[in-house]
């Protein structure tokens, strides 16, 4: 895709536009602390955090969706998530600037995760990034969510865009299928937060950026 075909570009939000792994991590351990239970190491909880609360109760208490006592501890690692909900998370290097080069070339950015809202829009208003933002839509703004293309079409929609001119950036896969689905080119963050099992070769994103760094010169520096 052309620069001067670019109208939108839409951001996952964890992983992608803000390294919010630090809180999450740091929310798992807290949770595990009060139980307990011996805490783990960042590393482990990182390539998680793009999955959820789900995910990671799984991988801190090594119980199924299915388990009684699996809504519980979801539940609790929510509330004190929010608590600890913008001690360290940042935007990834150079992000902002990328933002604003954006916003100087008339180019309207957004937001689309999977992220609740009363978690998403604190978040994005701590960093500064809630009024700047020409579409914010949530895991629970809309149904289906991703990988389903209906979030993107809203915040097509939202940013009074054409979905076939702009552009998706996430790092799962659900976010490169959302993409594809609403008809738009697709951006892999190869720096956000993948498992060992995440071949991101395979999604079929049109590129792959190594760094937030690389992202920023993307679009600042080529015309493809």
């Amino acid at each position: 895709m052309f620069k001067h075909q670019i109208k939108g570009v839409f951001f996952d939000l964890d992983g992608t536009l803000v390294d919010t792994a630090p809180d999450m991590a740091l929310a798992l351990n807290l949770q595990l602390e009060a139980h307990g239970k011996s805490t783990l190491d960042y590393e482990v909880i990182r390539p998680w955090v793009s999955h959820g609360a789900a995910a990671l109760i799984k991988l801190a208490f090594n119980i199924a969706p299915t388990d009684k006592d699996f809504e519980g501890y979801r539940q609790e690692y929510l509330d004190i998530y929010s608590n600890n909900l913008c001690i360290k998370s940042r935007l990834f290097p150079y992000i902002d600037k990328l933002l604003g080069y954006f916003e100087s070339n008339s180019i309207k950015w957004g937001v689309v995760t999977n992220k609740p809202e009363f978690l998403a829009l604190p978040l994005l208003t701590s960093l500064g990034l809630k009024d700047r933002a020409a579409s914010i839509v949530c895991g629970d703004t809309i149904k289906p969510s991703k990988p389903s293309p209906v979030p993107l079409f809203l915040a097509c929609n939202q940013a009074q865009l054409p979905s076939n001119q702009c552009i998706y950036i996430g790092d799962a896969e659900r976010d490169i299928q959302a993409a594809k689905a609403a008809s738009q080119f697709s951006i892999a963050a190869n720096y956000g937060y993948l498992t060992e099992k995440d071949n991101i070769r395979e999604w079929g994103a049109e590129f792959i950026v190594n760094n937030s760094k690389d992202l920023y010169h993307y679009f600042c520096t080529t015309n493809t």
